[in-house]
């Protein structure tokens, strides 16, 4: 019996953006220059394909820096940011630490310090636990920044204060964040926002490639991990763009290929944390079962570049 014939239509720019290039290379550099064991706080990024690659090579995962027996070792911290204590608590230990923060976070920490100087109360928006969200809210004392995850949050919010500000989590939903920011706006007429926006350029990138191709699909897989923003948010946008066929595959999905079965075209895109080789092997394994031909629609081409930490060099 022949296979039946399947329509694959790839989603471009997908996967690794610039900051979760350059997390990786510092680990894997630190590795390197400093020897076995490195230690990193928290996912360098949320894949575990990625973390368990760096595992491999030397690299030791914690939570806290307390959890670190030797405190001789080097530490990196994770690319979604740490709160301001971090550095100071790894200096009190006499540790050696390299930050492997993106650089566009990085931003909005800096953004959102120096409007809390400028006299400014802040709102992030943003996903409550979020290691970004915390890291982000951590920059400044308690009490001078307030989260907002959804629109009725943003509806409630009480503020009676003359001076408002709001900054945002990288790896939103371009289309829900543009809601929550309207309901400020409308509320609070006088909110000041960030000169540019505060979510990436991958982030949108992602979601815009998805858009443009989600109403053609009648199934869509992003390939990323449970505990990614962005990747959750790529499922969210090929649903609202016209394919209510869409999921998450992640480490521990089972290929739903009876649903592929009844799919003429298929939509693929992978969270800003998961790695090609991914992408490549759950299309290997569609190609099993199934007469695949693919279609990679690019709506931008992307040639951000970080800089590791000179002292790595």
């Amino acid at each position: 019996m022949k296979n039946k014939e399947i329509k694959i239509l790839l989603s471009a720019p997908r996967g690794f953006c610039a900051g979760v290039e350059r997390a990786i290379e510092i680990v894997e550099k630190a590795i390197k220059k400093y020897g076995v064991p490195v230690y990193v706080r928290h996912e360098i990024v949320h894949n575990k394909f990625v973390v368990d690659d760096l595992k491999k090579k030397g690299a030791i995962f914690v939570e806290e820096l307390e959890e670190i027996k030797d405190k001789t070792r080097p530490v990196i911290f994770s690319a979604h940011g740490v709160p301001k204590k971090v550095p100071y608590e790894a200096e009190s230990y006499k540790m050696t630490y390299v930050d492997a923060t993106c650089p566009l976070v990085s931003k909005v920490h800096r953004e959102a310090e120096n409007l809390h100087k400028s006299g400014y109360h802040l709102i992030l928006i943003g996903h409550q636990n979020h290691p970004e969200v915390v890291g982000t809210m951590g920059q400044l004392p308690v009490g001078s920044i307030d989260l907002i995850q959804d629109e009725d949050e943003a509806k409630k919010y009480e503020f009676k204060e003359k001076k408002l500000a709001y900054v945002t989590q990288t790896t939103l939903s371009v289309d829900d964040t543009r809601s929550i920011i309207s309901i400020l706006k409308d509320r609070f007429p006088g909110i000041r926002e960030p000169h540019k926006e505060d979510i990436c350029y991958a982030t949108t990138n992602r979601q815009m490639a998805v858009k443009n191709i989600a109403k053609n699909c009648d199934v869509f897989f992003v390939i990323g991990s449970r505990n990614s923003s962005n990747s959750v948010r790529l499922v969210e946008v090929a649903k609202k763009s016209g394919c209510n066929n869409a999921h998450l595959i992640h480490s521990q999905s089972e290929i739903p290929y009876d649903l592929i079965e009844k799919s003429n075209t298929v939509g693929i895109s992978s969270g800003a944390s998961a790695p090609e080789i991914l992408v490549e092997n759950f299309i290997e394994s569609l190609k099993k079962k199934f007469t695949v031909s693919i279609d990679e629609v690019e709506i931008i081409r992307e040639e951000v570049v970080f800089k590791v930490p000179k002292k790595l060099n």
